[in-house]
């Protein structure tokens, strides 16, 4: 259930995935589930050329070498510009989600353990999740049916919809993006970014780098000011300057609005990548440890993993029809 009303608070689901998928999940900013960027130099559309063709930053370190300080601004900058690609490139993957919910007492005990797996479906441009099982057990026939009327409702919602309704839409997600972009940049400012070694990920060499809070940070967006109540360590695949790793704590208790959320100090959000296809790097897995109180009525101490496996890259030349059709190629 805490998963679920998590979801369901503004949140994003990518962008500078070292701190953003976690502290997303934190619900620290209030636009979908996926992208992010900070208030200066601003990434235009126009400019949003693949990471392959992209001009790396200035004084970027190679695989071997210590790094400065000014290199590993540059390669925090570089990541977040990696991120961003990686949220664009995300849609066109559907995949299995497979959440698992510890529900604690007061002691930190687990009482009970509910999950859930989705699988992952892209309609017309947008991630949909489809219920599949319940406690690793497929869903009933009247659970699936209900699941699929889910689904057809919004293939008719986006089959009718009105050229002005689909202007609006992306407008709004235009902005969305620009917002996304502007608050993934805020983040490399609001941190002092610390070499401190190079660890194995996996069987892959990364930079271990740890971030403090900025003193004098000034926030250009209003939730941008939740910053400096997290701090935490990023591992970024030497190879792919992609985060490979993150990991993040609350320093501080922090608040959305005055009934909304509150989460407490010491609430913990783990998250690993992987590398798909060759030209991406998607979530693993993501692990939760968070204690917050929802609209001042219950507090839940969640301890809670999402892992994510199967990614499939979506046909483009597949057409998206009904539940009772059949799917063709062109």
């Amino acid at each position: 259930m805490t998963m679920r009303i998590l979801n369901n608070m503004p949140t994003r689901r990518t962008g500078f995935a070292l701190f953003i998928l976690g502290i997303a999940t934190f619900a620290v900013h209030p636009s979908t589930m996926a992208q992010p960027s900070p208030a200066h130099s601003l990434i235009k559309d126009s400019d949003a050329t693949s990471v392959s063709t992209r001009k790396p930053a200035p004084d970027l370190p190679s695989v071997s070498g210590s790094l400065s300080a000014e290199q590993i601004r540059n390669l925090i900058q570089k990541v977040t510009d990696n991120d961003i690609e990686n949220d664009k490139k995300q849609r066109n993957y559907t995949y299995i989600e497979r959440d698992v919910e510890n529900h604690l007492d007061g002691k930190g005990n687990t009482k009970f353990t509910e999950t859930r797996t989705y699988e992952v479906l892209n309609i017309y441009g947008e991630q949909v999740q489809k219920l599949i099982e319940k406690d690793d057990k497929p869903i009933s026939e009247k659970e699936a049916a209900k699941e699929e009327e889910k689904i057809q409702k919004i293939i008719n919602k986006r089959k009718n919809e009105l050229d002005r309704d689909r202007q609006k839409r992306a407008e709004r997600e235009a902005k969305d993006r620009e917002e996304g972009r502007q608050f993934e940049r805020e983040i490399v400012n609001a941190y002092n970014f610390t070499l401190l070694g190079t660890e194995l990920v996996g069987d892959r060499e990364a930079w271990a780098i740890s971030a403090e809070p900025r003193a004098g940070f000034v926030p250009h967006m209003k939730y941008a000011n939740y910053l400096p109540k997290f701090h935490g360590r990023i591992w970024i695949d030497k190879a792919d300057l992609q985060m490979s790793k993150m990991d993040v704590e609350a320093l501080d208790t922090v608040s959305w609005g005055l009934f909304l959320a509150r989460i407490h100090k010491g609430s913990h959000v783990m998250i690993e990548q992987t590398r798909i296809n060759d030209e991406v790097w998607l979530p693993r897995q993501l692990n939760f440890k968070i204690d917050v109180r929802v609209a001042l009525l219950k507090n839940f101490n969640m301890d809670a993993e999402q892992s994510f496996r199967d990614y499939k890259k979506f046909r483009t030349d597949s057409r998206i029809v009904g539940v009772s059709e059949t799917v063709t190629d062109k």
